[in-house]
């Protein structure tokens, strides 16, 4: 995946936050505030997707291409501006927004897994405000992460990629080719290969890409498959054993909670207590005393 690059897009302002120091190679995120005004912007090489958060609404003008918007913009309404389009945006009040930039070459890449597209380039519709509160959810999740510095790993951030790529092709693309349903889930050999993975390298940052990788499929394949093999999607199995394991080292070990998170891979005892709490109902130090 390319690097992404500083963006000229909606104003010269700093923004609250952004994913360009996490690490993140499927999204750019970032998020801005900015007083009454706008900037004319040039075509990206990305599709962009802005989410309005504002907590006022405001009157707009935008203009994607040779298509123009004036009226209200209020919060969860989102614009989408594809690859390749020049755009303009004119706020008359106080603004607050996400902004999304997906790499062309993921967004293909998830297309010809997911879809059954032969095209090599998808085009993704221009939105001035749309309402999807699937979307909008996704891309809310994906903030939260933003603000607590990736937090819950890269496995989380990529499958929100995919989730987020996969509702954009089926809601808002030119060619709404279905979504291909890939029966019968993983072999037994692929799954306990995976499951193996995971369990020899629960201390460590496992991305969504490397347990795609290591069955030769696309994550959006992977992902889909596998839940249809265990009920769980990738990320919540991984959690779910990283509690197990935990558990282990809390009935048998004398290890302090600090020690056992972090070689569960968790950030900290604090994300240990949380993760265990929400799966087992208790705290690992009542876990331990029970």
């Amino acid at each position: 995946m390319t690097a992404f690059h500083p963006l000229n897009h909606y104003n010269s302002e700093l923004p609250i936050v952004s994913s360009q120091d996490l690490g993140w190679e499927t999204l750019l995120i970032e998020e801005y505030r900015q007083p009454p005004g706008g900037t004319e912007m040039e075509a990206e090489a990305d599709p962009v997707i802005v989410l309005c958060l504002a907590a006022q609404p405001h009157r707009i003008h935008q203009v994607i291409g040779d298509r123009q918007y004036t009226g209200l913009y209020r919060q969860g309404d989102i614009a989408i501006t594809p690859a390749g389009v020049p755009s303009s945006y004119q706020a008359e009040g106080n603004d607050h927004y996400l902004y999304i930039q997906i790499p062309s070459v993921f967004l293909q890449q998830v297309a010809e897994e997911a879809m059954e597209i032969n095209s090599d380039r998808v085009e993704l519709l221009p939105e001035f405000r749309v309402r999807n509160p699937q979307l909008e959810q996704i891309l809310l999740l994906l903030q939260s992460e933003l603000h607590r510095g990736g937090y819950m790993g890269r496995l989380y951030v990529e499958s929100l990629a995919n989730a987020l790529v996969v509702n954009l092709l089926r809601d808002h693309a030119i060619t709404r080719s279905r979504i291909v349903q890939f029966e019968g889930g993983l072999s037994d050999r692929k799954l306990l290969q995976v499951i193996d993975y995971i369990n020899d390298a629960l201390d460590q940052d496992i991305k969504l890409a490397d347990l795609a990788q290591l069955l030769g499929m696309s994550q959006s394949h992977f992902s889909r498959q596998f839940k249809r093999s265990m009920g769980l999607s990738p990320h919540q199995y991984l959690l779910q054993q990283r509690v197990e394991r935990a558990k282990q080292l809390l009935k048998h070990t004398n290890q302090s909670l600090v020690e056992i998170a972090l070689a569960c891979g968790f950030d900290s005892h604090s994300h240990l207590s949380r993760q265990f709490r929400q799966l087992t109902g208790m705290t690992p130090t009542a876990y331990r005393a029970n």
